[in-house]
């Protein structure tokens, strides 16, 4: 199964790939619904989850329900358990990057949200448009959701400009990175163009650089005051363990 993910994972479009997982989900869950794991964001339980990696392929981290992987379980969590983002009364305006189906839905049919979701090739997106070039106004959100986007991008000191900017003071942004934290600065090299090469150095064809610690760094220098939540000790081991997260992995959890 993890060859026949890693070859689906590399060869077909992630558009094509976002309109085939609504046949598939609910085949999965069918099949492997159990109760050893569970994932929180809809409550459902199986007797394993799905590999997932375009390289190296992690065991046990695809929820077959909600396609949801470790940082999206850990996201919901945090949301959930440390803000009021399914609570305020007062709506929020929330931006969200690259919409991942896990949220979409219950994003999109939240009351208490003006939910507004970009990217330039994703098809659950409603504003196309380049992070780096924005098509909003300054201060206009309270919540900015970007989840493993800025890797994607060659410029992301722009980008982390254009989320600034579009920030309401006193909002909230999460960005979350693909981040290795037993490397002190970020590596890229704007030389590496080959797709198998990206692959190999950064871990994935179309990423550009490798984060290390030195992100949270990188987005104060731009304005952003930084907490580095390390959520998954704030969580039982026993709970890591069957919600399937990473333990260790950093929430950049940003304000204005």
């Amino acid at each position: 199964m993890k060859k026949l993910f890693k070859f689906i994972l590399n060869t077909i479009p992630r558009p094509i790939l976002i309109r085939l997982s609504y046949v598939a989900r609910p085949i999965l869950a069918m099949l492997l619904k159990g109760t050893k794991f569970t994932d929180p964001i809809d409550g459902k339980s199986f007797k394993t989850f799905l590999p997932y990696g375009y390289g190296n392929q992690r065991n046990n981290v695809l929820s077959p329900s909600t396609l949801s992987l470790e940082r999206h379980r850990l996201l919901w969590l945090y949301l959930q358990n440390e803000t009021d983002f399914f609570t305020a009364v007062e709506k929020k305006k929330v931006l969200h990057f690259a919409p991942e189906q896990a949220f979409y839905k219950l994003f999109r049919n939240q009351k208490n949200i003006d939910y507004t979701t970009t990217d330039l090739l994703s098809p659950l997106a409603d504003v196309k448009a380049d992070i780096c070039h924005l098509p909003f106004n300054d201060n206009e959100y309270d919540v900015i959701l970007c989840n493993h986007v800025l890797e994607h991008i060659p410029d992301d000191t722009k980008a982390i400009q254009e989320l600034y900017r579009v920030l309401k003071p006193g909002g909230m942004a999460i960005l979350q990175i693909p981040q290795d934290l037993s490397r002190a600065t970020t590596f890229s090299d704007d030389a590496i163009v080959n797709q198998k090469e990206r692959a190999a150095i950064f871990g994935q064809y179309d990423h550009v650089r490798i984060y290390g610690r030195d992100y949270f760094d990188k987005l104060r220098s731009i304005g952003f005051k930084v907490i580095e939540e390390d959520y998954t000790s704030k969580i039982t081991p026993e709970l890591v363990t069957k919600y399937c997260l990473a333990k260790g992995e950093i929430i950049p959890v940003c304000f204005k």
